[in-house]
């Protein structure tokens, strides 16, 4: 039986056996939302948000009873939601206490974020046997924590994670829908191999499907499936600050944290298509895409003494760094591999495998599909593992004290959540505001149009693919694509993967690679799903994976997995889903968290999903947000945060400036404080309420034009002004 549930079964050397490990509640609760989620639809966005908020939780229970952390949201302001705490009575038992409120804040919270999806009967189980395992009781509803109930104090903290969600500009009460984007492109109906040239070839075009199965396995509802969350940027954060954040507008106001700029445009080529960076990222991916052959007898070494350890400082820049950066005809990157495994003392031993074997593979295995957790639940799979470890010393950074394992995994997921769910916050809002194609889409697009290499050639287009001898070539007479009566010569042809139209069986059949109409390209993925349903600039997978690669080495202290590697068996012809292989046993091999991530991005060119302008960018974000995120958590995790000594006026951001109908408010100080505004004449137009972390002052009514913002302190004293301008 294929595997399906892909970083679930990841094995690392000499790891004890799940089943005969304790777990922590944390763990256990962490195991179901999984579950969960694999249950759900296929929405990185919102799972990276669910096991957030979960993490919260999770933390937030343990927290209250330690006599150094500082919780996130009981008892906080957190994002202009006030979750207030009056205390509950010191617990004789802090870790049955701990144990009880964790338990009931999380069958609270899954059983309403959970309750419309598609597995709701199956997980719904699964959430109450393992809460009637512990002994508790569900009839147990009451929020009224005053009467010393942890029980009702896990309510409570879940009904209040639950208002804050439904004001956090996810719009889940509504089923998270998009208020303001239309795609500017018509869809693109993949049965019919339609001509694909009048289409913007820079914008992000839908795909329609006689049957969409999403990343999960799941019938989707529509057959057109609409951009997921290209609004998502507005969504409360948990590290990002305002002073990354712009906002931009393209038909509507697009929150964009640290902006890195458009990606590369198509331009009007003269005879050098292969120089226009936007022909030659495309062509890239078609390139790849001829390495996909069971048949094809290149061999590569893919042990970690041969890839990997490539530095961020060292990433490309500059098209012509790219072009270095990256292998445009064997495929992989300018990564060297590390001498020696720091356990060990010893070198890598070579692994050799089919080329074609390594590059399906990895674009099946970092899909996380079908049955999927998503990529940030990917990431959580991947640190229970590690946690898992005999080798993983629990201590945070790797130095002080032992942690237990309730501590260590609340502190992990609360870390790791964190950054998960604010690159889904950074990268959608990019996706969002850019909206950009992706290769399906282009490689039809281009090819549709003709060459752009040789005018003296037929079919020249300032649009067309680079001719490339051996890849992207035009149709001849007589050749088998030329068609019955030659009506295809001239066209463009691409030597890469066939597609799903060659695939009857997928426990027997393989599509191959050969010579290809290039309008009738395709991604390798299943012929069911083909791409995910929503713009490609930037990589979710470049930033979800660098940034959890980050708070894995942040956490553990050290960049290598234990051991020195981290390994995943596979065997031959029981793996990949869509067609049948590896053609033979072999073994994937990682050395440091950062070399899987670099892997999981050049995953998606081979798998036809991104180009390399996807890629690189969405590393360097994830690398910020991933030691963003574990700095912010290791202030709550030492108690540092509400002694803050920065200055009250160096504490307050205040944006977008100038705003247009709301102004945002972040205090990273924490002090109590409200604000007034008054117009230029002085008279007061606006008082808010107490705030704490942040508020959003709804200003619509107010007309354009120049305020100050009067900042008033507990005491009823004015301790700074600050000029804002409305629009």
């Amino acid at each position: 039986m294929k595997k399906i549930t892909l970083l679930f079964f990841i094995v690392f050397t000499s790891i004890i056996s799940l089943a005969n490990a304790q777990q922590s509640v944390a763990r256990e609760w962490n195991e179901v939302l999984l579950d969960a989620v694999r249950s759900d639809f296929a929405r990185p966005t919102v799972h990276a948000r669910n096991l957030f908020h979960s993490s919260v939780l999770m933390y937030d229970a343990w927290a209250i009873f330690d006599s150094q952390a500082e919780t996130v949201f009981l008892g906080k302001t957190f994002n202009g939601y006030n979750c207030v705490f009056n205390g509950i009575s010191t617990p004789s038992d802090t870790d049955a206490a701990t144990h009880e409120v964790i338990s009931y804040a999380m069958l609270r919270l899954l059983k309403h974020r959970f309750a419309n999806s598609p597995g709701n009967a199956e997980i719904t189980i699964e959430i109450d046997d393992l809460f009637s395992s512990y002994g508790y009781n569900d009839a147990i509803t009451s929020e009224d924590y005053s009467t010393g109930s942890y029980a009702a104090l896990g309510n409570y903290l879940a009904a209040q994670m639950i208002a804050f969600g439904l004001d956090d500009n996810s719009f889940e009460q509504f089923g998270y829908p998009n208020s303001y984007y239309t795609p500017e492109n018509d869809p693109l109906i993949l049965e019919l191999y339609q001509d694909n040239t009048g289409i913007n070839p820079n914008k992000w075009q839908p795909l329609a499907f006689d049957m969409f199965v999403d990343q999960s396995g799941h019938i989707f509802p529509s057959e057109t499936p609409a951009f997921l969350s290209p609004e998502w940027g507005t969504v409360k954060p948990f590290c990002l600050v305002p002073e990354d954040l712009d906002v931009l507008n393209d038909g509507f106001d697009c929150y964009v944290y640290n902006d890195p700029g458009p990606p590369a445009y198509i331009q009007n080529s003269n005879e050098d298509g292969i120089d226009d960076p936007y022909k030659w990222n495309f062509a890239l991916v078609a390139s790849w895409s001829s390495h996909l052959d069971p048949t094809d007898p290149t061999m590569i070494d893919i042990s970690p003494g041969a890839i990997g350890n490539f530095d961020l400082v060292n990433f490309p820049e500059t098209f012509e760094e790219y072009k270095t950066f990256y292998d445009f005809t064997n495929g992989g990157d300018a990564s060297t591999g590390h001498a020696l495994n720091p356990s060990t003392g010893l070198a890598y031993a070579p692994n050799m495998v089919k080329r074609s074997d390594y590059a399906r593979v990895l674009a099946e295995f970092w899909a996380d599909g079908p049955d999927s957790e998503t990529p940030p639940g990917h990431w959580f799979t991947l640190m229970n593992y590690v946690s898992d470890h005999p080798d993983v010393v629990k201590k945070i950074g790797g130095v002080g004290s032992t942690l237990d394992d309730l501590e260590w995994d609340v502190k992990c997921y609360l870390a790791l959540g964190g950054a998960m769910h604010d690159s889904a916050v950074n990268i959608w809002g990019i996706k969002g505001y850019y909206d950009y194609i992706r290769p399906i889409s282009a490689i039809r697009y281009m090819a549709g149009k003709g060459q752009s290499s040789d005018a003296m050639l037929p079919n020249y287009d300032p649009h067309g693919m680079p001719l490339i001898p051996g890849l992207i070539e035009q149709v001849q007479s007589g050749e088998e694509l030329a068609g019955a009566g030659d009506e295809n010569v001239g066209k463009i042809k691409i030597f890469a993967w066939r597609g799903p139209d060659f695939i009857n069986d997928p426990e027997t059949d393989v599509a191959g690679v050969d010579w290809i109409l290039g309008e009738h390209w395709w991604p390798y993925q299943r012929g069911t799903f083909v791409t995910p349903p929503f713009a490609g600039y930037l990589s979710g997978h470049s930033a979800f994976s660098r940034a959890a690669s980050e708070v894995l080495t942040r956490l553990t202290g050290d960049p290598f997995f234990p051991g020195g590697m981290g390994t995943f068996d596979l065997v031959q012809n029981d793996f990949l889903v869509f067609e049948v292989g590896p053609t033979e046993n072999m073994t994937l091999q990682w050395a440091t968290y950062r070399d899987a991530s670099d892997q999981t991005s050049l995953s998606r060119i081979w798998g036809g999903i991104h180009p390399p302008i996807d890629d690189i960018r969405g590393r360097i974000i994830g690398d910020k947000i991933g030691n963003d995120a574990f700095d912010f958590a290791l202030g709550f995790f030492e108690g540092t945060l509400s002694n803050s000594t920065v200055a009250i006026e160096d504490a307050i951001s205040l944006y977008p400036i100038p705003f247009k109908d709301e102004l945002v408010i972040s205090n990273l100080g924490n002090k109590p404080l409200r604000v007034e505004l008054y117009s230029l004449d002085g008279k007061r137009v606006y008082l808010s309420d107490v705030f704490q972390n942040s508020t959003q002052l709804q200003l619509s009514s107010l007309v354009s034009g120049l305020y100050f913002a009067k900042f008033i302190d507990s005491n009823n004293s004015t301790v700074f002004v600050k000029k804002v301008v409305k629009n």
